[in-house]
C-alpha cells in the first residue's frame, strides 16, 4: 500500500517497534502501512464517524491484518487505556480539534513516548499547547502535495519554552534545519503579501491601514529569516 506524501511523512516519524494509536484513522491506511512495513506490531485505529469507521473495517479486512489492527469507534483518547500504546498519531485535523483531543487525554499522554501530529490549520496553537503542557518539539517537517503545504510535528515529553512568537509561528525546528520546503513556502508568502498590499493601498480606512502594517511587519520578519539562509 502506498500512502500519500503527507501520511508517508507521518509514518516516517513513528519509531520501529512502537504500539500506535491513530486518532481519526479514516480509511485505516496508516495502520495497515505501519503493520505491513514492520514498523508497528499493533495499531489501534480510532474514528468518531460511522462512515470512515466502516471504510476502515473494509480496508483492514482486505489487508488480512485484523489480528494486528484494533479498530474502535469513539472520541479521541476516550477509548484508549493509559499505557496501552506508546505513540499517538493525530493527522488531518484542525489545530483546535487536536488541542482539544490532547487536553481531554491527559491520563493517556502521561504514558506516551511520542506524539506525531499533522494539523491542517492553527499550527501555532498546537505548538503552543505542547510547549505549555510538558512536551518538547523534537522535530518538524514540512511537505508539499497537490499545491498544499503540510507540517508534521514530532513531540516527546520534556521542557521547552519558545519566547519568540515568530519562531513559534514558523516552527523552531524547521527554522533550525533551514527547511527547504519552508523556504519555498516563505517565498510564496512574500509574493502573497505584496499582492494583498497592492490591493489595499487604495483603501483609506483605519482597518486597511492596520492590516497593511501587520502584513508589512510579517514581510520584514520573513525577509530577515530568508536573509540568514
Amino acid at each position: 500500500m502506498e500512502l500519500s506524501k503527507r501520511l508517508a511523512t507521518v509514518a516516517r516519524h513513528v519509531p520501529v517497534g512502537a504500539t500506535v494509536a491513530d486518532i481519526g484513522t479514516d480509511h485505516a491506511y496508516l495502520p495497515v502501512y505501519l503493520v505491513r512495513r514492520g514498523i508497528s506490531p499493533r495499531v489501534v485505529g480510532v474514528d468518531i464517524n460511522q462512515g470512515p469507521f466502516d471504510a476502515a473495517h473494509l480496508t483492514v479486512r482486505a489487508s488480512g491484518l485484523d489480528e494486528y489492527i484494533d479498530l474502535r469507534m469513539g472520541d479521541g483518547f476516550n477509548i484508549i487505556k493509559p499505557g496501552e500504546v506508546s505513540v499517538v498519531v493525530v493527522a488531518g485535523m484542525g489545530g483546535k480539534t487536536i488541542c482539544k483531543i490532547l487536553a481531554q487525554g491527559r491520563e493517556v499522554l502521561q504514558h506516551l513516548r511520542r506524539l506525531v501530529l499533522q494539523p491542517m490549520r492553527d499550527i501555532v496553537m498546537v505548538r503552543k499547547w505542547l510547549t505549555d503542557n510538558g512536551w518538547r518539539l523534537m522535530d518538524e517537517e514540512m511537505v508539499t502535495e497537490d499545491g498544499h503545504y503540510y507540517v508534521i510535528i514530532v513531540a516527546e515529553p520534556g521542557f521547552e519554552k519558545i519566547k519568540n512568537s515568530f519562531a513559534l509561528k514558523l516552527g523552531p525546528r524547521l527554522l533550525e534545519k533551514k527547511d527547504a520546503v519552508l523556504r519555498e513556502f516563505l517565498k510564496r508568502r512574500i509574493i502573497e503579501i505584496n499582492i494583498i498590499l497592492g490591493e489595499i493601498t487604495s483603501a483609506h480606512s483605519s482597518e486597511a491601514n492596520t492590516r497593511a502594517q501587520v502584513l508589512k511587519q510579517e514581510a520584514e520578519e520573513i525577509e530577515e529569516v530568508l536573509s540568514k539562509w
